[in-house]
């Protein structure tokens, strides 16, 4: 099959609205359907790359405001992540000082507004900072009373989904199954296809999670970088992907993958000496024709270059803007849209 040249600019914003339709809750061992497309988002994130040893303060918000204000200003913005994306889904990190303490309350303004538009949310637990960035849980005994509020509070509602941890490359394969079995069996009213569980390593292959059958019937996250090789080309970035795919791509969403967004590359154009150029067209043409969901990292972020979202209006009122329109089009093009243009 020929590689895609270049990618019209996004269809009209009313195709946004495509797919948003909440995903119903089956029964506890409910397999995902072969086809993953549904998800099709972005990362909202903490500046400090979601590693706190505080309470996790999303881009635009403040730990000062309370419900009604979080959820005001959170409902603006994911409002704009489907105006100028077509997103319908958000990834959202969570952890012990967020969750345990008062802050919950208002936190919880921000997976409410993404749910009330019809959102899909996923919610992932990060670990702090320091010494605990080691890709293991900082503490089981804030660790599980977390999840256990956070499942509690958002059990019924169809269009959450949990990720017991973000990147685990601390655990062996082995242990970290072990423990995403754990947290099946101790959260086993919650149906299997609202669960992401992650990758090993740093959610860098999905092939052992894939053929563990304690996991069947759940989602698998990848991640998948382009600073992770100084250069390859598009044909290699294909088969690296692939490989850490394997035979799973039905059951796996990319939710952290991205690129630079603020140093003017033109993501549209072939570029073959440009690794990230390379990079994104890559997977983005993957994730196309593998059927696969795709959560970019980061839609906003605050001093990021990959952000692919900045802040603009007032701090009562935010809203955004692309920082890259062509990286705006390859994203709608993963997620199915858009209309190839050349060879």
């Amino acid at each position: 099959m020929a590689r895609t040249r270049r990618i019209s600019s996004v269809v009209a914003v009313a195709a946004a609205a495509l797919g948003v339709a909440a995903l119903s809750a089956g029964p506890a061992t409910a397999a995902p359907r072969a086809d993953t497309t549904r998800f099709k988002g972005v990362n909202w994130a903490d500046p400090r790359d979601n590693f706190a040893d505080d309470e996790l303060q999303l881009s635009g918000l403040l730990t000062t405001d309370n419900y009604r204000e979080t959820y005001s200003k959170a409902k603006r913005i994911i409002s704009a992540f489907r105006a100028n994306l077509g997103a319908n889904t958000v990834r959202l990190p969570i952890n012990p000082y967020t969750v345990n303490g008062s802050y919950w309350d208002s936190y919880q303004g921000v997976i409410d507004a993404a749910s009330d538009q019809g959102f899909k949310v996923i919610v992932s637990y990060w670990e702090g900072t320091g010494e605990r960035k080691d890709g293991l849980i900082d503490d089981t005994t804030t660790y599980w009373p977390m999840w256990n509020r956070v499942v509690d509070t958002y059990k019924n509602d169809s269009r959450v989904y949990f990720e017991p941890m973000n990147e685990p490359h601390g655990y062996t394969e082995t242990e970290w199954a072990d423990l995403a079995a754990k947290w099946l069996d101790t959260y086993s009213s919650v149906p299997r296809d609202r669960v992401f569980v992650s990758g090993a390593g740093y959610n860098d292959h999905v092939t052992s999670v894939c053929t563990d059958p304690r996991l069947a019937g759940t989602y698998l996250s990848l991640h998948h970088y382009g600073f992770w090789k100084s250069y390859a080309t598009y044909d290699q970035w294909v088969a690296d992907l692939k490989e850490r795919i394997g035979d799973c791509a039905g059951r796996t969403v990319a939710d952290e993958f991205g690129s630079p967004m603020t140093t003017g590359l033109d993501y549209n154009v072939p570029t073959p000496d440009d690794n990230f150029v390379n990079y994104l067209q890559a997977v983005t043409d993957t994730f196309r024709e593998l059927k696969m969901g795709s959560v970019y990292w980061p839609g906003l972020r605050s001093d990021d270059t990959y952000s692919l979202q900045t802040l603009t209006g007032t701090e009562d009122r935010p809203w955004l803007a692309t920082t890259n329109q062509s990286g705006a089009d390859r994203l709608a093009w993963a997620w199915g849209r858009g209309e190839a243009v050349g060879d």
